[in-house]
């Protein structure tokens, strides 16, 4: 499911990541431990393809079959075709100041007519071929800037520690966004939603507000926002830190019970020592590596 080999992370010349290598099996329920500091968060970034680690010959990412550095490469193209760009960019700003010092200066000697129509068609020429070579470039952009996403959109999910729900939607819509972003239809998403929100048990509590519901309640709507696509990994960052010990017993339970649902793979990020043991497996991190 999830293949990391010799992961490496630097912040200026600190060295956050020294290496790390992991293997996670499909349905397995892992957590990763450690003091503050020694890594767990960055690579939970990296590994849920919301962070870059630096690359080497050695180095390697998949998640469930996909390579994530190709993944990575395409959205980043700092290529030729880059290099390209910038200088039309450069070029097509330059002329349109000389086409426009021109323009005032030097218009009212362009003789009328026919020869008159070809000159401004000469001038014209050279920003119309940049223009629509701009458009072209923007749009080819656009696409590969929505490969990585797309894929993190359809195949993972995320749970914080502070839920980041949009206060302006209610808890149906704010499940139902991902969904949108897809652009899976409204009608199917929203009877997905109601059905998870059943499940998490808030079937009474769709069209409230985040400020209407409790901090339990927040941190299931965001569980049923990560599960809306269906997603093979959810990545979890101190889920239950925010919560009373009731409501984070409560959460600790249902991602098991959500593995035996639905058979999604969970990696957790926890300080609390009772949902690291409930794992299949613990990792313990210990200054940027993971300890045997």
């Amino acid at each position: 499911m999830i293949h990391a080999k010799n992961i490496h992370k630097f912040y200026d010349q600190l060295e956050v990541l020294k290496g790390v290598n992991l293997h996670i099996k499909k349905g397995e329920i892992v957590s990763i431990v450690g003091a503050s500091g020694a890594g767990k968060t960055t690579l939970l970034q990296i590994l849920g393809t919301l962070d870059k680690p630096e690359r080497n010959t050695e180095s390697s990412l998949s998640i469930n079959g996909a390579n994530i550095f190709q993944l990575q490469d395409v959205e980043k193209d700092n290529s030729k075709e880059e290099r390209t760009f910038k200088i039309f960019s450069w070029a097509g700003g330059i002329y349109s100041i000389i086409l426009i010092f021109f323009l005032l200066f030097f218009r009212h000697t362009i003789e009328t007519g026919l020869i008159g129509t070809l000159t401004y068609v000469i001038i014209f020429f050279p920003l119309v071929l940049v223009t629509i070579y701009m458009n072209r470039y923007f749009k080819k952009q656009s696409k590969k800037d929505k490969v990585l996403s797309n894929f993190r959109n359809l195949n993972l999910g995320f749970i914080f520690q502070f839920h980041q729900l949009l206060p302006e939607f209610t808890a149906l819509e704010n499940v139902c966004i991902p969904a949108f972003m897809a652009n899976k239809p409204k009608a199917e998403t929203e009877a997905e939603a109601k059905r998870l929100l059943e499940y998490l048990g808030l079937s009474h509590r769709i069209h409230h507000k985040p400020n209407e519901l409790s901090g339990g309640e927040q941190q299931r709507v965001a569980v049923a926002r990560a599960l809306i696509n269906k997603p093979d990994v959810i990545f979890a960052d101190e889920p239950s830190g925010n919560l009373d010990t009731h409501s984070a017993e409560n959460l600790h339970q249902l991602f098991f019970q959500l593995r035996d649902e639905f058979g999604q793979t969970f990696v957790i990020v926890t300080h609390n020592e009772e949902l690291a043991n409930m794992a299949d497996r613990k990792l313990i991190m210990v200054d940027g590596q993971i300890s045997n």
